[in-house]
């Protein structure tokens, strides 16, 4: 008969039995611990999610870019990816969808089928973002094969519908649908949206459960934006930015910005040579290439470390945005700000006189002027208008150090514009501090014409706007509105004015000064003059002091980057624009000569598009061109009284009696002083002669070469005198009508 346990024995069961409860609880909690609040713990949640749910994503389509008129610069299409499912792949179908879809896609067919036998696996792309054709390939291919391992998954591409227009500005997407730069990375998270995602549980055999465990999570769409680029207006700025760097083989680029005087916005901004954003990896200038050709040939080939490092170098350079990235001796362009802080501050006026013998010595140094004979006794207007440095030099002595610094800091140009753009350098240790300027004289003075101090190009076209728009300092801005799917607008931009810098009798000032130097015959500025509007501006020409040396040690040939920035009207101003030219490989190295003209064209076809109408002087009117009258079909006596209304001479050719064919055309411009070829007969075949080559000539030898041709000459542009030929069209050598005219650009030579 067993013994009864005792109380003791029960103590000591109980007491065992409460250590082992807590050992295993303790076990648990450790366990539990570490499942978890750990790491590991953390890691093994997640492979338990992944083990027990799949997971979709639901792309959103990223937000369009507009232009101010609502054209779309860039907009994202779906496209897809095709992905294999190799747990859905049947015996025997791998090599079916293999061999088919590398067909298709021109992917290599062992790769697909080594991924459509890959176990525990669901989802193996095969393919990125193929578009509709090749789509429609696949569609076929799955019908006729009854396949149901190949899926093909909705995807978005970034398409920009004009190619490189404004690529600078506008950025591009990267392969992961990423801005990469400009406005597509500065607005990324604006334009990206938010990806959707269809969320299921998984059964045991890792496929997917019934539909009733599948959550779904709609994609939000990204916002869209409005900019204040105007498509046409960076069209004209282009085209003639692009004219310019090949006429004058431009070694580092140009650059041109649009801008908005009272507001900020900029209308258009551009760097030449640029790229397209559809193919942003690819090189498109072809200096680029030729540099990546010959470290191509040095190193043995394309795929080597040096060639790499070079082929990424050249496509940074390409998609960097030199119009706020880059800081530049803006030269005499700079003038705008001595002059607009001595006038301002008291220390000059309309009535001061400044000498200029050529040169001008300062703490004995002597620097010069471009004008070497010198511009003697001159007005502080005339100061401005001839660009003179031992001027200037006089102007900033009587500004002094401590007030320059202050006005150049208020001009906003020892800070960022705060452009809504990404990349903005700032100049800090570009520019002399005032501790450099106060009693230092030589220092001063070249600051004073331009020289020494570096700034970006978007601060020099802020600070020239603040000087002739009543004096404030707006901030520039590139998007206007921010609109949502539905086109209803989320944000609009407001424009801001920072400070005001001068006064507004100060700026009014500088713009009656500024439009002599283009409208006078005498003015630096006169190859930027165009008839019927009233345009204020400023040369530059500066020479670079940071130049490399050779490895002898030398300096090479000095190189200059030369500028002008135009105002427009002068009166009332609306727009500015600058253009700068970095590095023109040419011998007539001159802002005024080279880039006063660019600016001009680019005006010519502006200030029409905006409305800005003409209006004539007496004296541009008796000048003015007329169109050619429409006589064909008339009689001989109707003919004649058709050109003497307009001042016109008529000569006929033939002995008929009414007019069948005439030269220029109906419509065509032509000078009052032009002669009408009219053709009475069918039987006379018009005389073929070759247009000369005046290229460089003065205007009394180019009006003496056209006319002894039996050309019509048409002359543009070269007010004042000292002009030669810069242009004509038609081209030198062409064969054409006599009677046809011929239009030449007159470019003024004697200018700084």
């Amino acid at each position: 008969m067993a013994k009864a346990p005792t109380n003791k024995m029960r103590l000591r069961m109980l007491v065992l039995l409460l250590l082992f409860t807590i050992g295993v609880g303790g076990i648990l909690v450790f366990c539990l611990f570490q499942l978890q609040l750990t790491e590991e713990g953390k890691e093994n949640q997640r492979r338990a999610v992944d083990q027990q749910m799949s997971a979709i994503t639901i792309p959103a389509s990223r937000g369009q870019i507009m232009d101010t008129n609502g054209k779309t610069l860039a907009v994202s299409a779906t496209v897809w990816n095709v992905i294999v499912d190799p747990s859905n792949v049947r015996d025997g179908e791998a090599e079916i969808i293999s061999e088919g879809l590398s067909q298709i896609l021109g992917v290599d067919k062992e790769t697909i089928r080594k991924k459509c036998l890959k176990e525990n696996s669901q989802h193996e792309f095969i393919k990125k973002r193929i578009e509709k054709p090749v789509y429609d390939q696949i569609i076929n291919f799955i019908t006729q094969y009854n396949i149901n391992a190949i899926h093909m998954k909705e995807d978005t591409k970034r398409y920009y519908p004009y190619g490189s227009l404004a690529s600078t500005v506008i950025g591009f997407v990267n392969s992961e649908n990423i801005g990469g730069t400009g406005i597509e990375s500065q607005y990324n998270k604006v334009l990206s949206g938010t990806p959707g995602m269809v969320v299921s549980a998984k059964t045991a055999l890792n496929t997917d459960m019934p539909f009733r465990y599948q959550q779904m999570y709609e994609a939000q769409n990204g916002n869209s934006l409005v900019l204040t680029i105007d498509e046409t207006i960076q069209h004209f700025l282009e085209k003639h930015l692009e004219t310019a760097v090949m006429e004058h083989n431009i070694k580092n680029r140009a650059v041109g910005i649009v801008m908005d005087v009272n507001t900020g916005a900029i209308l258009a901004m551009s760097t030449k040579p640029d790229f397209d954003p559809n193919n942003y990896l690819e090189i498109t200038d072809p200096a680029a290439v030729e540099r990546l050709n010959e470290v191509a040939i040095r190193t043995g080939g394309t795929d080597n470390d040096e060639y790499l490092e070079a082929k990424s170098n050249e496509q940074n350079l390409q998609w960097r945005n030199k119009a706020i990235s880059d800081p530049y001796e803006p030269g005499s362009v700079f003038k705008i700000v001595t002059a607009s802080a001595a006038l301002d501050h008291g220390d000059v006026g309309l009535e001061n006189y400044f000498d200029c013998y050529g040169s001008f010595e300062v703490a004995g140094e002597k620097i010069g002027c471009w004008k070497t004979a010198g511009h003697g006794n001159q007005s502080f207007g005339e100061a401005i208008k001839h660009s003179c440095n031992p001027a200037f030099i006089q102007i900033g002595q009587r500004l002094g150090g401590d007030a320059f610094f202050d006005y150049f800091e208020a001009f906003g140009l020892t800070e960022g514009t705060d452009i809504d753009l990404p990349g903005e350098a700032g100049n800090k240790g570009l520019y002399y501090e005032k501790d450099m300027l106060v009693g230092h004289p030589v220092e001063l003075a070249s600051c004073s014409f331009g020289q020494s101090n570096k700034v970006t190009p978007i601060q020099m076209i802020t600070a020239v706007c603040a000087a002739v728009n009543g004096g404030n300092l707006v901030t520039p801005y590139v998007v206007k509105q921010v609109v949502d799917d539905s086109g209803s607008v989320v944000e609009s931009h407001e424009p801001q004015v920072r400070r005001q810098v001068i006064s507004q009798e100060t700026s009014e000032t500088m713009c009656e000064l500024l439009e002599h130097v283009v409208s006078d015959s005498d003015g630096s500025g006169r190859n930027c003059y165009i008839a019927g509007y009233r345009i204020a501006g400023k040369t530059g020409t500066s020479q670079k002091l940071d130049q490399k040396p050779t490895e002898d040690g030398q300096v090479a040939q000095e190189e200059h980057i030369l500028s002008f920035v135009g105002i427009a009207p002068a009166d009332d101003p609306q727009i500015a624009v600058l253009v700068i030219l970095d590095t023109p490989e040419i011998s007539n190295v001159l802002g005024s000569t080279i880039a006063a003209p660019v600016v001009k064209y680019i005006m010519e076809d502006t200030l029409p598009y905006l409305g800005i109408e003409p209006k004539y002087t007496a004296e541009e009117l008796e000048n003015l061109d007329v169109t050619a009258p429409n006589i064909m079909g008339k009689s001989v006596e109707d003919a004649k009284a058709l050109a003497a209304e307009k001042e016109l001479t008529i000569k006929f050719v033939g002995s008929g009696d009414k007019v069948l064919k005439q030269v220029p055309t109906p419509s065509t411009p032509i000078p009052r002083d032009a002669t009408i070829i009219a053709y009475t007969d069918n039987e006379v075949k018009p005389e073929m002669v070759e247009v000369p080559d005046v290229f460089g000539l003065g205007t009394s030898l180019v009006n003496q070469a056209i006319t002894n041709a039996g050309l019509n000459l048409r002359l543009t542009g070269g007010k004042g005198y000292a002009s030669v030929a810069s242009r004509q069209s038609p081209a030198a050598g062409t064969q054409v009508e006599v009677g046809t005219v011929v239009t030449v650009e007159l470019t003024a030579t004697d200018v700084e």
